[in-house]
């Protein structure tokens, strides 16, 4: 169910046992041929498909789009809030969804810098609500090995705007994507212990921005991308989104 399209008497008759989930996301450069929304489409489409798996499983709550991308603003049209304000606006958010009495919260995450926020936050919200039940859950940490099979573009070529972001968006939205700005991968190598990819992160996490990391705002390679692999990412995801939400859901109040 997606809970801005109930009434208030449809949300009142709403079973206290469905998780309520939110969207994270972010709106910032994803290279010279995805939108600035990539994130935001992405993790929307994910939520809505899996709604129409288990509708009555599962409450939507609307998207939450611009996220913590400072890391980004060395590129045009970056948008970000700082963690404080996103964990903020995030508890505020769980206040109300709780005052209406229900106590499973997802945060669905579609962007690799809401990471570290994401974990303090559910950290922190497990404390202010001991009886409550708090999950976060990264796309593209979902069934890895499966997702891993489906990569041809090697090491370092599903980051940022590349292999599988650019895959998503031609099965996605095909209009917004700029096929004639796809470009050859041009990640900036580091340390081999501090590489990482969209699917496995880094031995050691070491902060670069976005512009050290890559001159084209790219990190990954696009030019593996297809609208049918994007079909089978999606598949692989949203099959395990939905077993993960049916357990979830399967939680009882005394647990």
């Amino acid at each position: 169910m997606i809970w801005e399209e109930l009434s208030s008497l449809q949300l009142a008759k709403a079973g206290k046992s469905l998780p309520v989930m939110v969207n994270i996301s972010a709106t910032e450069q994803h290279g010279n041929h995805l939108p600035l929304g990539t994130d935001r489409i992405i993790g929307d489409y994910f939520c809505r498909k899996l709604n129409d798996r288990i509708a009555d499983k599962v409450l939507l709550l609307p998207n939450l789009s611009i996220g913590y991308s400072r890391h980004h603003l060395g590129f045009p049209g970056t948008l970000s809030l700082s963690h404080s304000t996103l964990i903020a606006q995030l508890e505020e958010i769980v206040d109300s969804v709780f005052a209406h009495k229900f106590t499973k919260f997802i945060l669905f995450n579609s962007h690799g810098g809401n990471q570290a926020l994401g974990q303090v936050f559910i950290e922190k919200m497990g404390d202010k609500y001991p009886h409550g039940h708090f999950f976060m859950m990264n796309w593209f940490r979902l069934a890895v090995e499966e997702l891993r099979k489906l990569s041809e573009s090697g090491p370092g070529g599903i980051g940022h705007g590349g292999e599988f972001e650019t895959s998503l968006m031609l099965r996605i939205a095909p209009h917004l994507v700029d096929e004639n700005n796809i470009s050859s991968m041009r990640n900036i190598p580091t340390f081999s212990w501090a590489e990482g990819d969209l699917l496995q992160g880094a031995e050691v996490s070491y902060y670069r921005s976005m512009s050290s990391m890559t001159k084209n705002g790219i990190y990954g390679d696009p030019r593996f991308a297809t609208a049918d692999k994007g079909a089978k990412i999606e598949k692989v995801v949203v099959t395990r989104m939905t077993e993960i939400v049916n357990d979830i859901f399967n939680i009882s109040a005394s647990e």
